[in-house]
């Protein structure tokens, strides 16, 4: 294999319209993170980069539904997402964001570079428009009634009913979303990267060239190449995004699949001021850790980009992992069936590495697997508890116990020390080729193959009955048991790095290398040991139970919407109606009430006065999301004391089947304390 200078490990940036999920964990940010804190352990120059992907039309139709801007949900879910990176681990050098200026700048001119060279198809097409709010219409902004099965709600790309793809066109009686009225047909110029001449080279360069990538990528790459490219359209009509930087360009932003993956280079560029090096040139290794769905973007469409630019290099691997499953079920954000980071965080605290351990010893790595609770909870007691935090528990209390901490000088070595003590550079080489070669499942079941190894050696030694009767054979045992534990804090330091500190910690070891794994003397005799604890501790059913109840919750609120939304409450009089005084405020300030974990004290200006409501709105608004926002109020509701807080109001939200809330605005501000009628 070719030895590079340096390595630019890149993760797929994560859309920010949404929290980050175990679906996404598996597929890309783990295996990324394994791969780059193996890389700083050898001592190599590696920066990774990461960064949300802020532009697009999901985040504009989520603003528009929730009456805030584009703008107010990417930093939403930027500052939810990268705070969860950061409390799970995942070591990025950067998490940059590609509404930042510096990433505007440097998609321009990578768009400018290629229009400059003649490298874009200038086309004229027909495409929806309009008229009544004076816009062309993205496809999701278009609905109709579907062609196949008659839904009449379906999408200008996508029926949602019976799943088929659909093109705006397709559709009977199109509607806009944003004005309600029948959109017309409008010319509209735009311009196009033509995949198709690139085609010779992407099949000599994948197919030929890299045979080596996993299967999945591989074949994937294949049958696209095999149906034939076309020239794919990198500019669209919208208003939100990088403008085009050309004249005549107006109301016309990058599309998202052009803008998106130039973000790695702006995060590197806002990292450091050497940013060619790892960008331009040819002794650096680029590695993308994606999901499946990314495969055609970063394996054929990106790296046809940083061909037609000329002076930047090509990713030399590309290993996308395929679908993790929940409870056998295909993850799904909008049926809320999904395991969402930031939760697990809040209710398994220092449990970051048994996640990560799962994941990984689970890891869809060449086809879909499946995330179970039950399986979380077997591999937690029966592998991290019962194997690796027990073989290390019963080592440092033995050290502790019979030579107070102090590693002793070993004696003669039997043939069964002997055996052992070769397997550990062995178990510690072929863990470190699992992860050269992305293996990080098998990676993992080698590096706890040293720890299954250091049970049975204590297990079948049986020190704590020699103590007495071969004291210099205990010496031995402990020794070796000893190397072992140091050596696991390294090799398993890319898969649970939180565990791994703490082992360093007890085992006394500060600075570690790679180079060191496998060593059977990194512990002198004499070197001083601490007692140690619990590494892992057992989950128990209830926890595990009340996950999964949480979850058939879930199953069974997306069954029950199914047969549409809640009947209409029994009918009231106009009077009834009009005692509620509705009106419009705004959000002044905002923050968590102690000791809760759903309500939100919140500071309004609602015209007449200055308030506070208590709201339990938590779990769906971020304090930081709602200051500035304007929302409706009951502003004539009796006061009510809640948690010690005074709250006079109450805020309008609409409650969706699955029982999820959403707040009610204006779609136009007004002025606060505007009377709803």
């Amino acid at each position: 294999m070719k030895r590079f200078k340096r390595y630019l490990v890149t993760s797929a940036l994560p859309y920010a319209n949404g929290p980050i999920h175990i679906g996404h964990l598996a597929g890309v940010y783990v295996p990324s993170d394994i791969y780059t804190r193996y890389l700083r352990l050898k001592g190599e120059d590696v920066i990774s980069v990461c960064g949300s992907d802020e532009h697009g039309v999901p985040i504009t139709l989520k603003a528009r539904k929730e009456g805030i801007t584009p703008q107010q949900v990417v930093d939403r879910y930027h500052a939810i997402n990268k705070k969860a990176f950061e409390d799970f681990g995942i070591a990025f050098d950067i998490y940059s964001r590609t509404s930042n200026k510096i990433h505007y700048e440097t998609a321009s001119d990578f768009f400018l570079n290629l229009y400059n060279k003649g490298e874009f198809i200038e086309k004229t097409s027909l495409q929806y428009y309009d008229n009544e709010a004076g816009c062309f219409l993205a496809d999701r902004y278009i609905t109709g009634e579907c062609p196949h099965c008659h839904n009449e709600n379906a999408y200008g790309d996508q029926c949602e009913k019976c799943g088929t793809s659909l093109s705006p066109s397709d559709l009977i009686n199109p509607r806009s979303t944003i004005s309600g009225s029948q959109p017309v047909m409008k010319e509209t110029l735009h311009w196009y990267l033509p995949l198709d001449k690139y085609e010779p080279w992407l099949k000599k360069w994948i197919l030929e060239e890299h045979t080596e990538w996993k299967t999945n990528v591989y074949g994937q790459c294949k049958s696209w190449l095999d149906q034939g490219l076309q020239p794919r359209a990198v500019s669209r009509d919208l208003d939100w995004g990088v403008p085009v930087p050309v004249k005549g360009a107006e109301g016309k932003v990058l599309y998202v699949w052009f803008d998106a993956p130039i973000g790695y280079i702006s995060a590197t560029r806002e990292l450091t001021p050497d940013w060619e090096k790892y960008w331009k040139d040819p002794e650096t290794r680029m590695i993308h850790f994606i999901g499946k769905d990314n495969i055609v973007f970063h394996c054929i469409i990106f790296p046809s980009m940083l061909k037609a630019e000329g002076s930047f290099i090509l990713p030399d691997n590309v290993p996308a992992n395929e679908f993790l499953n929940l409870e056998n079920d295909k993850i799904s954000t909008s049926r809320n069936w999904a395991v969402w980071l930031h939760e697990y965080l809040e209710e398994f605290p220092g449990k970051q590495d048994v996640l990560r351990y799962a994941l990984c010893a689970n890891a869809p790595e060449t086809k879909d697997n499946d995330f179970t609770w039950k399986d979380l909870q077997a591999r937690n007691n029966n592998e991290l508890v019962a194997i690796l935090g027990n073989f290390v528990n019963r080592t440092l209390v033995l050290a502790n116990n019979y030579y107070s901490g102090k590693v002793p000088e070993p004696g003669d070595l039997s043939p069964f020390d002997k055996e052992v003590l070769e397997s550990i550079p062995r178990l510690a080489e072929s863990t470190a080729a699992a992860i050269e070669n992305f293996r990080f499942r098998e990676g993992l079941k080698e590096a706890m193959n040293l720890a299954r190894l250091g049970n049975k050696y204590l297990a079948d030694t049986e020190p704590w009955k020699l103590i007495k009767t071969e004291p210099g054979r205990v010496k031995t045992i402990i020794n070796i048991s000893l190397q072992i534990t140091a050596n696991l804090s390294i090799i398993l330091e890319p898969f649970l790095p939180f565990s791994m500190k703490k082992l360093r910690e007890w085992t006394g070891l500060d600075k570690i290398k790679w180079q060191d794994a496998g060593n059977v003397s990194l512990l002198p005799p004499g070197h001083q040991v601490n007692k140690g604890g619990l590494l892992f501790e057992k989950i128990e059913d209830e926890i595990i139970n009340r996950q999964i109840e949480k979850l058939m919750n879930t199953r069974k609120e997306n069954e029950g919407s199914a047969a549409g939304a809640a009947a209409v409450k029994s009918a009231v009089t106009y009077e009834d109606f009009s005692k509620m005084d509705i009106r419009t405020a705004t959000v002044l300030e905002a923050e968590k009430v102690p000791k809760t974990a759903k309500l939100l004290k919140l500071k309004i200006d609602c015209g007449t006065d200055i308030r506070t409501i208590v709201s339990g709105i938590a779990e769906y608004y971020t304090p930081e999301s709602m200051v500035g926002r304007q929302i409706l109020i009951i502003a004539n509701l009796e006061p009510r004391t809640i948690k010690g807080i005074e709250s006079k109001g109450m805020i309008l939200m609409a409650e969706d089947p699955n029982g999820k809330l959403t707040l009610v605005s204006p779609v136009e501000k007004t002025g606060n304390g505007s009377t709803v009628k």
